[in-house]
């Protein structure tokens, strides 16, 4: 089964759309200018790794299906080192 389906599918069983979704991405500290300027339109709260070498980006948005939520992983998958939770 197709990845994305499969996390469509959990998605769509766990939530009701629309519904506010938390996004948290973890990118090597260099490459924190891309995660900011992807997401620019967003809120984005940030927290260092204890040594520094990375940073933790979180943000919540309204989403209206579980296609938004895949576009933005999606998206956000392009930044080398980038780590979805």
């Amino acid at each position: 089964m197709d990845t994305h389906k499969a996390f469509k599918e959990k998605l769509d069983i766990e939530h009701d759309w629309p519904t506010t979704y938390m996004f948290k991405f973890v990118v090597p500290k260099n490459k924190t200018k891309e995660v900011r300027d992807m997401f620019s339109k967003e809120t984005l709260m940030e927290k260092k790794s204890k040594a520094g070498n990375y940073v933790a980006f979180t943000f919540k948005k309204l989403i209206n299906s579980s296609d938004e939520v895949v576009d933005i992983y999606l998206q956000a998958k392009k930044v080398k080192g980038l780590i979805s939770l």
